[in-house]
């Protein structure tokens, strides 16, 4: 009968062994190199446990890398933002300076007579009654501005200074239905009487016999009638004729040259000759620079 339990070697006797193996394997690998492929072999057994176990930090450092780099991204975003902004707003205020220099140039540049003493002025007020086409503009007696005064623009005349204070003058457009101004055709010379209808882009010209040569396209200057506005500046130009024999006088309607609605700048003129004033150019000059 075998015996249920067997007796081997105690615990001393195999841990001598193991000792002892555990030798002979370091001194065969050492001298001899037996167990390199055996070692290559079982690196490359653990190695995907290696990444398996680098993988969760090498996650949390990819998460934080790309959390600080979205946040500087959003940052940097916000940051182009609004200095977009302002280069836009500064682009605008460019384009306006660019377009009110071009409005100065050219309303410096007119046609105005080189005896004519001429002066910038700026529109200060729009009159907001529809039945009155008045605006102020930033001269005034101060400027040596007197009632009656021409204003033109840099295409043709605006109307004429009605009332005249310190600083500021108010300017009665050739719209406005209380002016008149005595015209002459450029063509042929004949003599005719305009007046406003209250329509900023029509002037009425009264009193036109059936027999006056008047045709469609004729622009109509100053007369110099009235010693008001220097002759020869131009006025409106005609958009509409009609002669019809029942009535007393032809039908004609003009259309005004100067941009009466976009006004911003405009030129006073005086009609004194340049060397009755002091320094004129330095004049125009310091309005232009202003």
């Amino acid at each position: 009968m075998n015996p249920i339990f067997k007796h081997g070697p105690s615990a001393q006797h195999r841990l001598v062994l193991v000792l002892c193996c555990s030798m002979l394997l370091i001194f065969f690998d050492h001298k001899m190199h037996s167990f390199d492929t055996v070692r290559g072999y079982l690196q490359s057994m653990v190695s995907p446990l290696q990444y398996v176990a680098n993988a969760p930090k090498q996650l949390m450092n990819w998460a934080v890398e790309n959390l600080a780099t979205r946040k500087l991204l959003v940052e940097e975003n916000q940051y182009y933002k609004s200095q977009q902004l302002l280069f836009n707003e500064q682009a605008m205020q460019l384009d306006i300076l660019r377009s009110e220099n071009a409005r100065l140039r050219s309303l410096l540049a007119s046609p105005v007579r080189p005896e004519v003493k001429k002066m910038v002025a700026e529109i200060l007020a729009v009159d907001t009654d529809p039945y009155s086409h008045q605006i102020l503009i930033n001269k005034g007696l101060n400027d040596n501005v007197y009632e009656g005064q021409p204003v033109i623009d840099d295409l043709g005349v605006v109307g004429q200074v009605l009332h005249a204070g310190a600083t500021n003058s108010r300017i009665l457009l050739i719209s406005d239905v209380s002016h008149a101004i005595p015209l002459r055709i450029q063509r042929n010379g004949v003599r005719v009487i305009a007046s406003g209808s209250g329509n900023i882009s029509r002037l009425i010209v009264n009193h036109v016999p059936h027999s006056t040569d008047i045709v469609e396209g004729d622009v109509l200057v100053t007369s110099g009638l009235g010693g008001k506005f220097p002759e020869g500046y131009p006025v409106a130009q005609v958009v509409f004729v009609q002669k019809d024999e029942t009535r007393a006088f032809a039908q004609v309607i003009a259309k005004p040259i100067a941009q009466i609605d976009r006004l911003r700048y405009m030129l006073l003129l005086w009609p004194e000759p340049v060397e009755a004033f002091a320094s004129p150019t330095a004049s125009i000059e310091s309005e232009a620079s202003n």
